[in-house]
């Protein structure tokens, strides 16, 4: 690895690019059995898209500094320095400075993230940032490896004197915090091609394989993270013994039985619906997918499809979001999807896109990529300002006063993630297997992908999520026949979510338009790909033409919640209703009939441009007696849902009433 002055930014060999790993992504790089399809690594593409790229650019300038100033304000950072002079006697004891102890792990998500950006864009200061902060976690490392800084300082009395005991019940989270360190390491050493974080966390995950396994202390994490840790461990290392660990640790879970808020109620393959805490589930079954993949285990991948059938076909919002249970941090009962207190933790709808990826990666089927887009423009997009300094951790669908984002959280879990999940999502984009060319998201920019043996570059334009003309210019660095494949998202296809948990109201199906050099091209459509095989020459041009009418969403009639309900889609996006745009501040007591025209125009000068739904809709209320009546039809404004909770507090729905009852 060198770094190229005059381009600001890192240049690696191809050998070294070739195992670049996106956040949780897994890139075998042939070391290993692997997932069919193979991510085109973030660091290959270049976002030059007005919707993503600010976002990119905010997270860089603002959320990062400001995440690492919070780190430093409430004690995270100051916490390793605690535990250093601990270790060198300088005191006895150290007073824990924050409020949790996978508080370190905020620190090792925000390098990670820190370190994805200092790819994309260079820069000497953050990366001196970096470096001092590794310095401090590599002093507060015990001398076998153990790294955890609230043991090393002054564990509570309540706490067994033994290391990890308490982990797996009284949630200690020292192998969490283990998995992040490992993450972090990984991304450092690959952004940076500096190994001083990576021998932090082989020496610790050294100390980890010699505790347990086979024959040796025999308990699991309390909350998963910890097997993706190891097994992007293995993929750097070429070391066995941490794909095997991470086998073990989900191998362990439910032996004894355990509880169902860390999914640790039955063995992994057991497991046929998505219960307890939503983070820990679906790291895990990410977790799952990755060593299935690594060793070709196929019950793993038996459990998690059962286990997404029931997620997506009984407990996902529409936003993408999960966890409804606000005490649990959880899962709740099938169709149990209340909107007013919705949990639908930022988090959890981060974990929700690396486990989908994942399912994309092994099945080839845009369902998953249907879920994955759903979510990062809707139920994760909403957790972050766009002035990237305030925060949601729930994302209701719901708010009867309205809802202001928070600076910061003392369980600061969801801003570290979007810290390291936001300059990752370029590695969303594309995928390959063979001699195909995988299109799963619609992100403007350049990308450089090697298909084969052979370059091709892709450059993608258009005006997504507003438009649906989508143009890629295909340029492989000969002539070449191989087969490009462009996702047809399910609700250009009438579909809003792969099951029957949500459908159109309205049936419109205008046809998806495609055409190469200008010529109209059917293609063949296989999962949901619009699969285009041909000899590619360079500058070739694939036009995409979208329809984005606007879409009447009802729920299943079992979710109790949106009985009599309607929610509004365009493109990718759900929007809502909220006050600021509706006379008198009121949409709770909206009721928008189906006969109701609905119209779009786009808002340059409304929080950053939005695309905006405007009808009619009559207000209504009810009587002492019970009876509803209805007042004079008035016009109704909605806005993307991420959108909300940027002018001050208001009420708030996403499914504002279709029938007077």
């Amino acid at each position: 690895m060198y770094k190229d002055p005059a381009m600001t930014r890192y240049v690696f060999p191809s050998c070294v690019l070739s195992l670049l790993l996106t956040s949780g992504f897994l890139h075998a790089a042939g070391r290993s059995k692997g997932y069919p399809l193979t991510p085109v690594p973030f660091t290959a593409v270049q976002v030059e898209d007005s919707f993503w790229g600010p976002r990119l650019e905010t997270n860089r300038v603002v959320t990062i500094p400001y995440a690492l100033r919070q780190c430093a304000e409430t004690g995270r950072i100051r916490n390793f320095e605690l535990a250093d002079s601990v270790l060198r006697g300088e005191l006895q004891q150290g007073t824990f400075c924050s409020r949790y102890g996978f508080d370190d792990s905020d620190v090792f998500k925000i390098i990670e993230g820190a370190s994805y950006s200092l790819h994309l864009h260079y820069d000497a200061a953050l990366e001196r940032v970096l470096d001092s902060l590794i310095i401090k976690i590599a002093a507060a490392q015990e001398k076998d490896g153990y790294l955890y800084t609230m043991r090393t300082m002054n564990p509570p009395k309540s706490w067994a004197a033994e290391r990890w005991v308490n982990d797996r019940v009284k949630g200690s989270h020292e192998l969490y915090n283990a998995g992040h360190l490992y993450e972090a390491a990984v991304a450092h050493h690959e952004a940076t091609g500096k190994s001083s974080l990576l021998r932090v966390a082989r020496k610790n995950a050294d100390l980890v394989c010699a505790t347990f396994g086979p024959g040796k202390m025999r308990t699991v994490p309390g909350h998963q993270v910890i097997e993706i840790g190891l097994s992007r461990l293995y993929l750097v290392t070429g070391e066995r013994k941490y794909l095997d660990l991470a086998k073990f640790f989900l191998d362990e879970r439910g032996r004894p039985k355990g509880e169902t808020y860390n999914q640790d109620h039955l063995p992994v393959v057991e497991q046929t619906e998505a219960v307890g805490h939503s983070v820990r589930a679906a790291y895990m079954y990410s977790g799952m997918a990755d060593v299935a993949a690594l060793t070709g285990d196929e019950s793993y991948v038996n459990a998690i499809d059962r286990i997404w059938q029931d997620v997506v076909g009984r407990k996902m919002y529409l936003t993408g979001g999960i966890g409804a249970v606000g005490n649990t941090e959880g899962f709740g009962a099938p169709y149990e999807l209340p909107n007013l207190n919705a949990y639908c933790e930022t988090c959890a709808s981060i974990a929700n896109v690396f486990w989908n990826y994942r399912m994309f990666l092994r099945h080839a089927d845009t369902r998953y990529l249907d879920i994955v887009e759903r979510v990062i423009y809707n139920g994760f997009l909403s957790g972050v300002s766009m002035t990237g300094d305030r925060f949601f951790y729930p994302n209701p669908l719901e708010a009867l006063s309205g809802k202001e984002r928070s600076p910061w959280f003392a369980c600061a879990c969801c801003p570290s993630n979007i810290v390291r999940f936001i300059p990752s999502i370029p590695g969303y984009v594309y995928a390959h297997r063979d001699d195909t060319l995988f299109v799963n998201l619609f992100i403007g920019g350049k990308a450089d992908i090697t298909l084969g043996t052979a370059p091709v570059v892709v450059r993608q334009k258009g005006n997504y999520p507003w438009d649906g003309r989508i143009t890629l210019e295909v340029s492989p660095s000969r002539e070449r026949r191989f087969t490009l494949a462009l996702r047809i998202p399910g609700w250009a296809q009438g579909k809003p979510v792969p099951t029957d948990l949500y459908r159109y109201l309205n049936d419109v199906h205008d046809p998806v338009q495609v055409a190469v050099n200008g010529a109209a091209v059917k293609g063949v459509m296989d999962k949901g790909f619009l699969r285009i095989r041909r000899v590619w020459k360079s500058a070739d041009v694939v036009t995409l033409s979208l329809p984005m009418p606007v879409r009447r969403v009802v729920a299943n009639e079992q979710v109790s919640d949106d009985r009599g309900k309607v929610a509004l889609e365009r493109g990718p996006l759900v929007f809502c209703l909220e006050g600021q745009d509706n006379p008198e501040g009121q949409v709770l007591n909206l009721v928008i009939p189906d006969t109701t025209s609905l119209r779009t125009r786009y808002a340059a000068d409304l929080l950053g441009g939005v695309q905006l739904i405007e009808g009619t809709a009559i207000p209504v209320r009810r009587q002492l007696g019970g009876a509803v009546t209805g007042g004079k039809e008035q016009t109704f404004t909605a806005i993307p849902y991420y959108a909300w909770a940027h002018r001050g507090l208001s009420a708030m729905t996403v499914w504002p009433a279709r029938e007077m009852k």
